[in-house]
Protein backbone atom coordinates (compact mmCIF):
# COMPACT_ATOMS: atom_id res chain seq x y z
CA UNK A 1 0.00 0.00 0.00
CA UNK A 2 1.40 3.35 -1.08
CA UNK A 3 0.83 7.04 -0.29
CA UNK A 4 1.93 9.86 -2.60
CA UNK A 5 2.58 13.44 -1.47
CA UNK A 6 2.16 16.36 -3.88
CA UNK A 7 3.06 19.94 -2.92
CA UNK A 8 1.13 22.66 -4.74
CA UNK A 9 1.07 26.42 -5.11
CA UNK A 10 -0.70 27.99 -8.08
CA UNK A 11 -0.51 24.82 -10.16
CA UNK A 12 -3.77 25.13 -12.09
CA UNK A 13 -1.96 24.30 -15.35
CA UNK A 14 -0.26 21.18 -14.00
CA UNK A 15 -2.30 19.60 -11.25
CA UNK A 16 -4.76 17.46 -13.23
CA UNK A 17 -2.07 15.85 -15.40
CA UNK A 18 -0.01 15.19 -12.29
CA UNK A 19 -2.91 13.62 -10.39
CA UNK A 20 -3.92 11.48 -13.36
CA UNK A 21 -0.42 9.99 -13.34
CA UNK A 22 -0.51 9.03 -9.62
CA UNK A 23 -3.99 7.52 -9.40
CA UNK A 24 -2.37 4.09 -9.10
CA UNK A 25 -1.36 5.05 -5.54
CA UNK A 26 -3.65 4.06 -2.67
CA UNK A 27 -3.65 7.51 -1.08
CA UNK A 28 -2.95 10.99 -2.46
CA UNK A 29 -1.93 13.66 0.04
CA UNK A 30 -1.90 17.22 -1.31
CA UNK A 31 -0.32 20.04 0.70
CA UNK A 32 -1.26 23.42 -0.78
CA UNK A 33 0.73 26.56 -0.02
CA UNK A 34 -2.25 28.95 -0.07
CA UNK A 35 -2.73 28.98 -3.84
CA UNK A 36 -4.26 32.18 -5.24
CA UNK A 37 -5.21 30.78 -8.66
CA UNK A 38 -7.78 28.06 -9.47
CA UNK A 39 -5.70 25.19 -8.02
CA UNK A 40 -7.89 24.62 -4.96
CA UNK A 41 -11.14 24.86 -6.95
CA UNK A 42 -9.82 22.26 -9.38
CA UNK A 43 -8.69 20.02 -6.52
CA UNK A 44 -12.01 20.29 -4.73
CA UNK A 45 -13.93 19.22 -7.83
CA UNK A 46 -11.49 16.49 -8.79
CA UNK A 47 -11.41 15.01 -5.29
CA UNK A 48 -15.20 14.52 -5.34
CA UNK A 49 -14.65 11.63 -7.77
CA UNK A 50 -11.59 10.26 -5.95
CA UNK A 51 -11.98 9.57 -2.25
CA UNK A 52 -8.28 8.71 -1.95
CA UNK A 53 -7.37 12.41 -2.35
CA UNK A 54 -6.85 14.36 0.87
CA UNK A 55 -6.22 18.11 0.69
CA UNK A 56 -4.43 20.16 3.36
CA UNK A 57 -3.68 23.89 3.37
CA UNK A 58 -0.41 24.99 4.96
CA UNK A 59 1.95 27.91 4.37
CA UNK A 60 5.36 26.89 3.11
CA UNK A 61 7.27 29.64 4.94
CA UNK A 62 10.36 28.85 2.88
CA UNK A 63 10.79 25.37 4.32
CA UNK A 64 10.11 22.54 1.86
CA UNK A 65 11.40 19.93 4.31
CA UNK A 66 8.84 20.96 6.95
CA UNK A 67 6.11 20.95 4.30
CA UNK A 68 6.94 17.42 3.20
CA UNK A 69 7.28 16.23 6.80
CA UNK A 70 3.80 17.60 7.43
CA UNK A 71 2.60 15.47 4.53
CA UNK A 72 4.46 12.34 5.66
CA UNK A 73 2.89 12.64 9.12
CA UNK A 74 -0.53 12.50 7.50
CA UNK A 75 0.05 9.44 5.36
CA UNK A 76 -1.69 6.18 6.17
CA UNK A 77 0.85 3.80 4.67
CA UNK A 78 4.55 3.16 5.37
CA UNK A 79 5.62 3.49 1.73
CA UNK A 80 5.60 7.08 0.46
CA UNK A 81 6.25 8.62 -2.95
CA UNK A 82 7.17 12.29 -3.46
CA UNK A 83 5.93 13.83 -6.71
CA UNK A 84 5.97 17.51 -7.69
CA UNK A 85 3.04 19.07 -9.53
CA UNK A 86 5.12 19.57 -12.69
CA UNK A 87 6.18 15.91 -12.76
CA UNK A 88 4.50 12.89 -14.31
CA UNK A 89 4.68 9.19 -13.43
CA UNK A 90 4.60 7.10 -16.58
CA UNK A 91 2.62 3.86 -16.80
CA UNK A 92 5.86 1.87 -16.92
CA UNK A 93 7.18 3.59 -13.79
CA UNK A 94 3.86 3.12 -12.01
CA UNK A 95 3.99 -0.62 -12.74
CA UNK A 96 7.60 -0.81 -11.58
CA UNK A 97 6.78 0.99 -8.33
CA UNK A 98 3.84 -1.31 -7.68
CA UNK A 99 6.06 -4.36 -8.17
CA UNK A 100 8.84 -2.92 -5.98
CA UNK A 101 6.68 -2.04 -2.98
CA UNK A 102 5.39 -5.22 -1.34
CA UNK A 103 5.00 -6.43 2.24
CA UNK A 104 8.28 -8.34 1.86
CA UNK A 105 10.33 -5.36 0.55
CA UNK A 106 13.37 -4.89 2.79
CA UNK A 107 14.92 -1.81 1.17
CA UNK A 108 14.62 1.57 2.82
CA UNK A 109 13.91 3.26 -0.48
CA UNK A 110 14.35 3.49 -4.24
CA UNK A 111 16.17 6.03 -6.37
CA UNK A 112 14.28 7.21 -9.44
CA UNK A 113 15.89 8.94 -12.41
CA UNK A 114 14.31 12.25 -13.42
CA UNK A 115 14.29 13.47 -17.00
CA UNK A 116 13.82 17.22 -17.44
CA UNK A 117 12.12 18.67 -20.51
CA UNK A 118 12.86 22.21 -21.63
CA UNK A 119 10.56 23.49 -24.35
CA UNK A 120 9.60 19.92 -25.27
CA UNK A 121 13.23 18.76 -25.50
CA UNK A 122 14.56 16.17 -23.06
CA UNK A 123 17.78 17.33 -21.40
CA UNK A 124 20.01 14.28 -21.37
CA UNK A 125 23.22 16.07 -20.37
CA UNK A 126 24.29 19.01 -18.23
CA UNK A 127 23.04 19.80 -14.72
CA UNK A 128 19.92 17.63 -14.98
CA UNK A 129 21.18 14.93 -17.33
CA UNK A 130 21.83 12.21 -14.80
CA UNK A 131 19.79 12.96 -11.69
CA UNK A 132 18.57 10.16 -9.43
CA UNK A 133 16.34 11.16 -6.53
CA UNK A 134 15.27 9.10 -3.52
CA UNK A 135 11.57 9.75 -4.01
CA UNK A 136 10.15 6.36 -3.01
CA UNK A 137 10.84 5.29 0.57
CA UNK A 138 9.63 3.54 3.70
CA UNK A 139 8.83 6.32 6.18
CA UNK A 140 9.77 4.09 9.15
CA UNK A 141 13.34 3.71 7.86
CA UNK A 142 14.70 7.23 7.42
CA UNK A 143 14.14 10.98 7.67
CA UNK A 144 14.22 14.20 5.66
CA UNK A 145 17.37 16.34 5.65
CA UNK A 146 17.84 19.86 4.28
CA UNK A 147 15.56 22.88 4.06
CA UNK A 148 15.51 23.86 0.38
CA UNK A 149 16.81 20.91 -1.66
CA UNK A 150 15.55 18.46 0.93
CA UNK A 151 16.39 14.78 0.56
CA UNK A 152 15.20 11.60 2.21
CA UNK A 153 18.05 9.77 3.94
CA UNK A 154 18.11 6.19 5.18
CA UNK A 155 20.70 3.77 6.57
CA UNK A 156 18.93 0.85 4.89
CA UNK A 157 19.67 -0.53 1.43
CA UNK A 158 18.58 1.61 -1.50
CA UNK A 159 18.07 0.37 -5.06
CA UNK A 160 17.44 2.09 -8.39
CA UNK A 161 14.32 1.79 -10.51
CA UNK A 162 14.68 1.64 -14.28
CA UNK A 163 11.94 3.98 -15.50
CA UNK A 164 12.17 7.77 -15.01
CA UNK A 165 9.93 10.49 -13.65
CA UNK A 166 9.19 13.04 -16.38
CA UNK A 167 9.71 16.65 -15.29
CA UNK A 168 8.19 19.64 -17.15
CA UNK A 169 9.44 22.77 -15.36
CA UNK A 170 9.77 26.36 -16.56
CA UNK A 171 7.58 26.53 -19.69
CA UNK A 172 8.96 30.06 -20.28
CA UNK A 173 12.20 31.83 -19.39
CA UNK A 174 10.28 34.41 -17.34
CA UNK A 175 8.83 31.62 -15.19
CA UNK A 176 12.28 30.06 -14.91
CA UNK A 177 13.68 33.39 -13.67
CA UNK A 178 10.86 33.80 -11.13
CA UNK A 179 11.60 30.36 -9.72
CA UNK A 180 15.34 31.03 -9.68
CA UNK A 181 14.74 34.23 -7.73
CA UNK A 182 12.56 32.39 -5.20
CA UNK A 183 14.84 29.40 -4.70
CA UNK A 184 18.02 31.46 -4.48
CA UNK A 185 16.48 33.49 -1.65
CA UNK A 186 15.92 30.27 0.27
CA UNK A 187 19.32 28.78 -0.57
CA UNK A 188 21.22 31.94 0.37
CA UNK A 189 19.36 32.04 3.69
CA UNK A 190 20.18 28.39 4.33
CA UNK A 191 23.90 28.94 3.67
CA UNK A 192 23.86 32.08 5.83
CA UNK A 193 22.41 30.12 8.74
CA UNK A 194 25.24 27.61 8.34
CA UNK A 195 27.85 30.37 8.54
CA UNK A 196 29.00 30.08 4.91
CA UNK A 197 30.63 33.27 3.57
CA UNK A 198 30.65 34.67 0.03
CA UNK A 199 33.20 37.16 -1.29
CA UNK A 200 34.33 38.39 -4.71
CA UNK A 201 36.44 35.33 -5.56
CA UNK A 202 33.80 32.82 -4.48
CA UNK A 203 31.11 34.59 -6.47
CA UNK A 204 33.23 34.55 -9.63
CA UNK A 205 34.44 30.97 -9.20
CA UNK A 206 31.00 29.53 -8.43
CA UNK A 207 29.35 31.40 -11.31
CA UNK A 208 31.91 30.54 -14.00
CA UNK A 209 32.55 27.09 -12.57
CA UNK A 210 28.86 26.19 -12.71
CA UNK A 211 28.66 27.04 -16.41
CA UNK A 212 31.84 25.19 -17.42
CA UNK A 213 30.82 22.17 -15.36
CA UNK A 214 27.34 21.90 -16.86
CA UNK A 215 28.03 22.94 -20.44
CA UNK A 216 31.41 21.34 -21.04
CA UNK A 217 32.26 18.71 -18.42
CA UNK A 218 28.70 17.37 -18.26
CA UNK A 219 28.36 17.91 -22.03
CA UNK A 220 25.31 20.17 -21.92
CA UNK A 221 26.31 21.36 -25.41
CA UNK A 222 24.98 18.04 -26.74
CA UNK A 223 21.45 19.23 -25.86
CA UNK A 224 21.77 22.05 -28.40
CA UNK A 225 20.30 25.49 -27.79
CA UNK A 226 18.18 24.25 -24.88
CA UNK A 227 21.33 22.94 -23.22
CA UNK A 228 23.09 26.29 -23.65
CA UNK A 229 20.16 28.26 -22.23
CA UNK A 230 19.83 25.89 -19.32
CA UNK A 231 23.55 26.06 -18.51
CA UNK A 232 23.49 29.87 -18.59
CA UNK A 233 20.43 30.04 -16.34
CA UNK A 234 21.89 27.60 -13.82
CA UNK A 235 25.09 29.67 -13.80
CA UNK A 236 22.94 32.72 -13.07
CA UNK A 237 21.30 30.71 -10.28
CA UNK A 238 24.73 30.12 -8.75
CA UNK A 239 25.58 33.83 -9.07
CA UNK A 240 22.36 34.89 -7.32
CA UNK A 241 22.88 32.48 -4.43
CA UNK A 242 26.39 33.80 -3.70
CA UNK A 243 25.42 37.42 -4.43
CA UNK A 244 22.47 37.29 -2.05
CA UNK A 245 24.58 35.49 0.53
CA UNK A 246 27.16 38.29 0.30
CA UNK A 247 24.45 40.91 0.84
CA UNK A 248 23.14 39.04 3.90
CA UNK A 249 26.60 39.22 5.50
CA UNK A 250 26.94 42.88 4.51
CA UNK A 251 23.61 43.63 6.17
CA UNK A 252 24.74 41.89 9.35
CA UNK A 253 28.09 43.67 9.42
CA UNK A 254 26.45 47.08 9.03
CA UNK A 255 23.79 46.44 11.69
Amino acid sequence: MLSVIVLTKNEEKNIIDCLESVLFCDEIIIIDDMSSDRTLDILDRYSQDHEKIKIFKRELNGDFSAQRKFGVERTTYDWVLFVDADERITVDLANEITEAVTPSTKEGGFLIKRVDYMWEKALTHGDTGNIYLLRLFNKTKGSLKGKVHETWQTDHDVKRLLNPILHYPHPTISEFLREINFYTDLRAGELYEKGVNAGFIRIILHTKGKFFQNYFFKMGFLDGTAGLVHALLMSFHSFLVRGKLYLLWQKKDSA
